[in-house]
């Protein structure tokens, strides 16, 4: 799965979770360490890599921690502080992040409530985090522009100079794009103002400021639907031409053939679990391959673990499509067995016999 589907795979649960999560742990159990996990790629059960709870005694109160710190290379490089997902994030709830800051090596801070995650470094003054976000990823409305920018902060391509040289950019495109947002959803009067002078040349009387508040309203919706009405008379436009017989012919033949590929795939629907499964499996062989190697291919009855993306190659099946939750592991003879697991820790006993169907291909 690619980095955009398991971004919208965590959304998804988001959504479907948010009405039964109240508590800060909560929160983090349920959305904060699959996104650190899935989308990051940090193992969240390794202390070299993930650390909960962080403590840093030079220059901060005493008792105070940060519930996640990130090390890559042997040094901190990513702080994230959580607060429950009912709460909206401000940011009077970072008063850890930046003691902390100042005191460690990270670069890059996270204030998040598990649905909007705000992300901070130091551009204003060195050591010193801002006072507002180069970036904000909100779940509930993904921005896709920003998911290059967010795959950086990624375990397998971490690239905080890269980061660094492209959050100036990124904070002031992020605020006046949520700034023009805001305006087009309930206009300012000095933004009313600003488009009346453009097309009214009398004064500009308290009567004119209220019709022109409704007009500037109308006109900037009016526009937003222009502008996506014409993308799509493009987009249909490049898509309209008359297919002679034979191909006509072809179109309604294969139809039957196409509806059903198509309902097979809506059939199969690959879920954060299966995918934190698949990245257990796929730590725990690196050892004896590349990671690169190691792929995943889900079907409607299971989700397969693969080497080189050969079928016949099974490293492991993951049966999570039901209450009992099973991982199948295979022999030399690649005859499957099921074996029951209650949670995804429980993939790391089967280890040796993971390694071993590996090491039975190569």
């Amino acid at each position: 799965m690619e980095f955009a589907e398991r971004l919208s795979a965590l959304a998804a649960k988001v959504r479907q979770q948010r009405g039964v999560i109240e508590t800060e742990e909560a929160t983090k159990n349920a959305f904060v360490m699959p996104f650190i996990s899935s989308i990051l790629g940090y193992d969240v059960f390794n202390p070299l890599e993930v650390v909960p709870e962080f403590t840093a005694d030079v220059g901060v109160k005493k008792g105070e921690k940060v519930d996640y710190a990130i090390v890559k290379d042997g040094e901190v490089q990513i702080l994230i502080e959580c607060k429950k997902s009912i709460e909206p994030v401000k940011i009077e709830h970072a008063s850890q992040l930046f003691r902390y800051f100042a005191v460690t090596n990270a670069r890059i801070a996270i204030l998040t409530n598990g649905e909007t995650y705000q992300f901070f470094t130091d551009l204003d003054a060195p050591n010193r985090m801002d006072a507002k976000p180069f970036l904000v990823l909100d779940l509930n409305d993904i921005d896709e522009t920003l998911l290059p920018e967010l795959q950086k902060l990624s375990k397998d391509v971490f690239d905080l100079d890269s980061i660094i040289s492209a959050a100036g950019e990124l904070k002031y495109i992020g605020e006046l794009k949520r700034t023009l947002a805001a305006q087009f959803r309930e206009p300012e009067d000095e933004w009313v103002k600003f488009l009346t002078a453009r097309v009214y040349t009398g004064a500009y009387t308290q009567r004119v400021r209220e019709q022109f508040t409704t007009l500037v309203g109308k006109a900037t919706k009016q526009f937003l639907n222009d502008q996506v009405n014409e993308r799509l008379k493009k987009a249909l436009g490049a898509q309209a031409y008359a297919p002679n017989d034979d191909v006509a012919a072809a179109v309604v033949s294969s139809q039957p053939v196409a509806e059903a590929d198509l309902a097979e795939a809506d059939a199969i629907e690959t879920t954060l679990e299966e995918i934190e499964g698949y990245q257990i499996v796929r730590a725990i062989v690196c050892s004896e391959v590349k990671p690169t190697r190691v792929v995943q291919r889900d079907a409607k009855s299971y989700f397969a673990v693969l080497l080189d993306d050969n079928n016949r190659k099974p490293i492991a099946r993951l049966h999570f499509n039901r209450t009992q939750k099973y991982i199948g592991l295979f022999d030399a003879n690649k005859e499957e067995t099921r074996v029951p697991i209650s949670s995804l820790e429980e993939i790391y006993e089967h280890t040796e016999a993971l390694r071993a169907s590996v090491k039975s291909y190569l």
